[in-house]
């Protein structure tokens, strides 16, 4: 019990800088963009979108406390992903049926992250969404592919806490993902380039998402690993190679006994044997962490430029929960 207390006094600080830039952010949300992006500010204005903030500052704050300890963190990381993404198809779904103020700008679109690298071809420009995904890799790696994607929690979902991990070999998974990344990106460039008509776009969306639901269900689910996110979906691709970028990393420091226990929590395939011996994951980590509490030599680590491990995991817990606080409350389509 006094160790629980310790874990405790430890993490406030971290928890209080949570809730403080989490609420510092929204805060700039809602003063100035306009119209309102705040649910609360358009259900109730005046006051809906500080009550809004508030609540979410403090929620992610309490985040922080929940998910300090590692042995939970995994738990929580996926718990909060799957509210996210309920949050976010349940506005869809009253954006629809319901009324247009859960929409984010009022008009429907498809909601597939998958397909943001396309969308800069199709559109011939960059827009907020773009801007978006590359401000998050560069301020938090991996972790849109972790926690941040309302798809990728059902990715998650589907390759299970428990089962024999089918990964792909580098090779193959690399094929896979630059391919579909470049036959996006064809199809959107050809959309744009002959001007062909929406509905033709909106049936190539519809069949890409479909065929990305698909993979989750069939091939996820079968081989115990996210193969969406990690070999199918564009994005995702992007998100592997950009979040280099980025001064987050993750590997293995002198205390690894290659016991492998880490390749075995491993949804995303990212640590294999090869990558254990080398001392660090493979290109697809996405640095949720899940690996972390199956280590029991505490060799597995965050860095960050020259601090500690200690200090370093601590900052990345801090920065995905703000970023998270604030996708849950602004995120619609």
């Amino acid at each position: 019990m006094r160790k629980k207390v310790c874990i405790r006094k430890e993490a406030l600080p971290g928890a209080i800088l949570t809730t403080l830039l989490s609420g510092m952010l929204l805060s700039v949300v809602q003063v100035v963009v306009k119209p309102p992006l705040l649910l609360g500010e358009r259900l109730l204005p005046g006051w809906g979108g500080w009550f809004q903030l508030t609540l979410a500052a403090l929620f992610g704050g309490w985040l922080y406390l929940q998910m300090f300890d590692r042995e939970r963190r995994g738990i929580w990381r996926r718990r909060i992903w799957m509210l996210f993404s309920i949050v976010f198809f349940t506005q869809l779904l009253l954006g629809i049926f319901a009324d247009s103020v859960f929409l984010m700008s009022g008009k429907l679109h498809f909601p597939i992250p998958g397909l943001i690298p396309a969308g800069v071809f199709y559109r011939g420009e960059m827009s907020f969404m773009p801007f978006l995904f590359i401000v998050t890799i560069l301020l938090s790696g991996g972790a849109w592919c972790s926690q941040l994607c309302y798809f990728g929690a059902w990715d998650n979902l589907a390759a299970g806490k428990t089962g024999r991990r089918e990964r792909f070999s580098p090779g193959v998974r690399a094929k896979l993902r630059w391919t579909v990344l470049l036959l996006f990106i064809l199809v959107a460039s050809v959309l744009r380039v002959f001007d062909i008509p929406v509905i033709y776009s909106a049936v190539i969306a519809a069949f890409a998402g479909i065929t990305g639901g698909a993979v989750i269900l069939f091939v996820s689910r079968k081989r115990h690993i996210a193969v969406h996110c990690s070999s199918y979906c564009p994005a995702g691709t992007l998100v592997m190679y950009l979040k280099y970028i980025s001064p987050w990393r993750f590997g293995m420091n002198n205390r690894c006994l290659h016991c492998m226990a880490c390749t075995r929590v491993c949804r995303y395939g990212a640590l294999s044997k090869e990558s254990v011996l080398r001392g660090h994951p493979e290109v697809n980590c996405t640095l949720c962490g899940d690996c972390l509490s199956a280590c029991r030599h505490d060799a597995l680590e965050y860095r960050l430029w020259g601090v500690s491990p200690v200090l370093a995991e601590r900052l990345w817990l801090g920065t995905t929960l703000v970023l998270f606080t604030c996708f849950l409350s602004i995120a619609r389509v």
